[in-house]
């Protein structure tokens, strides 16, 4: 099989299921919204929050370099494996205390403390998660993992609603995050030591940690300058303003969250195959890359207008608590279309050797996003972080798109082309929103996405050949990739 025909199938096995996972997600978390109340739901996303932004600490950017290596010689999975596993071993103990540590610096109550320590559990089960599918990614694997994001929040799904219903408490509805994490490690080392028939164990060779760390070092720095970008404002925001802001800004942040399994799922497949054509296919890697950007301008662009005029009935989904979050909503998802363009621009210059330049990009992202946080946190609470969501990722597209020239013969005209297409399709979508608004809200976004598709494909934006693509992705010989479909 052809690697472009892998890159279909795989993107469409993998966003099936991360719709399905994204949708079981956002439906718990409306639940979990409705009977928390926003300072609850505030301490429980602060725990996450703080613990994820510690997590990288441990991975430093392994998993981009396995996947990334693995790809290219696939015969020393297990001795690649078995090195990095030693490693992160010894960085989740270290990271594990240091949490402990930093959490009993801060003001916060027993019970968000509490919170922290459960999450502690998940932050390390699920490192080693993302390792072992790291690896299948390599060998262009990615039906596991696919089926596990769906059997991953069906777990947290029963669990946490088993202890709402119950009423037992903030601390078992962590706990049921813990379980889920602890089925995706199981999973996903049965499927390592089973499937690709690698030898779990840990390695040390000296030569090999060496240059581990040697390319790993600019992913990890990217990591962590991505990883304080997105949960900082949450810690920000308890620290300054309280639980309550959190909360409201969570609700805001989980759709934005929820809508990224599209650019996701695809770059999640383009990846390794970039890091393939970059090596031994220059004009494929072209089209690669016109594809993704081509694909996530149709797609983000009616659901950003869509959002932002939705957002009042959109929040009428959870309780009468959460009306402060309407316009930090539609100012965040004004970032949709930025969020979604910058996952093909950063894999582009992660799998072309330019992963210095994308982790310096994150680094300037960074300062400006804690600088505005700063600033405009204290002022503005939720709407302040939504604020600098909007800019930094503008910043983010702009700082990418000035290097994607300099690695590919790259001619923007066949992808403003379906931008304006795109936008002329969803000003029909929005006024016909505008026109309808008092219908029911999911009656109303799916005739919406039938208009919007309608008028998008009469206007050329794209063709019977694409539908065609995607659908023939599911079979064993997917089509190749044709030059006339860019447009």
């Amino acid at each position: 099989m052809n690697k472009v025909g892998n890159i279909a199938r795989n993107t469409s096995y993998l966003t099936m299921a991360l719709i399905l996972q994204k949708v079981i997600s956002f439906s718990y978390f409306t639940i979990l919204a409705r009977n928390l109340g926003p300072a609850d739901l505030g301490k429980y996303y602060f725990a996450i929050s703080f613990t994820t932004i510690f997590a990288i600490l441990i991975d430093l950017g392994f998993i981009n370099f396995l996947t990334r290596e693995i790809a290219k010689r696939q015969k020393e999975a297990g001795v690649l494996l078995g090195n990095v596993l030693s490693v992160k071993i010894l960085l989740s103990m270290i990271t594990a205390v240091l949490v402990v540590v930093l959490i009993n610096f801060t003001p916060h109550d027993p019970l968000t403390k509490d919170l922290v320590y459960l999450s502690i559990a998940c932050m390390i089960l699920d490192s080693f998660t993302t390792t072992f599918f790291a690896v299948l990614r390599g060998f262009h694997n990615l039906k596991y993992e696919s089926l596990t994001s769906v059997f991953f929040q069906v777990v947290v799904l029963v669990f946490g609603l088993a202890a709402m219903y119950f009423n037992l408490g903030l601390r078992m509805i962590m706990a049921s995050l813990i379980i889920a994490s602890l089925y995706n490690f199981i999973f996903s080392f049965w499927v390592i030591n089973k499937k690709l028939k690698i030898k779990l164990r840990c390695l040390y060779d000296s030569q090999i940690v060496h240059s581990i760390f040697q390319i790993s070092l600019p992913f990890a720095w990217f990591s962590i300058f991505q990883r304080v970008y997105t949960y900082l404002d949450s810690v920000l925001l308890s620290l300054f303003a309280g639980d309550y802001y959190v909360g409201i800004y969570q609700v805001a942040f989980k759709i934005i969250f929820a809508l990224q399994f599209l650019p996701m799922a695809f770059t999640a497949s383009l990846y390794p195959a970039m890091s393939t054509y970059w090596l031994s296919n220059r004009p494929q890697l072209k089209i690669a890359f016109e594809r993704a950007m081509n694909y996530l301008i149709i797609i983000s662009v009616p659901i950003t207008a869509g959002s932002i005029i939705l957002a009042p009935q959109i929040i009428t989904l959870f309780k009468s608590g959460y009306q402060d979050a309407i316009l930090p909503l539609q100012i965040t998802m004004g970032a949709l279309f930025f969020i979604f363009v910058n996952f093909p621009i950063g894999s582009l210059l992660n799998a072309c050797d330019r992963q210095k330049r994308n982790t310096r990009n994150m680094l300037i992202v960074t300062i400006f996003s804690v600088l505005l946080n700063l600033i405009l946190i204290p002022l503005w609470q939720a709407k302040g972080a939504a604020i600098t969501v909007l800019i930094t990722n503008f910043l983010m597209f702009g700082l990418g798109m000035v290097v994607v020239p300099q690695i590919i013969n790259y001619n923007a005209k066949n992808n403003l082309k379906t931008l304006g297409r795109s936008i002329l399709a969803t000003a029909f979508m929005a006024a016909f929103i505008n026109y309808y608004s008092t219908l029911n809200i999911f009656l109303l976004c799916l005739l919406a996405m039938i208009i919007y598709f309608f008028f998008s494909f009469a206007l050329g934006s794209f063709k019977k050949a694409d539908l065609a693509y995607i659908l023939k992705s599911f079979k064993k010989s997917p089509p190749p990739i044709n030059n006339e479909n860019l447009e």
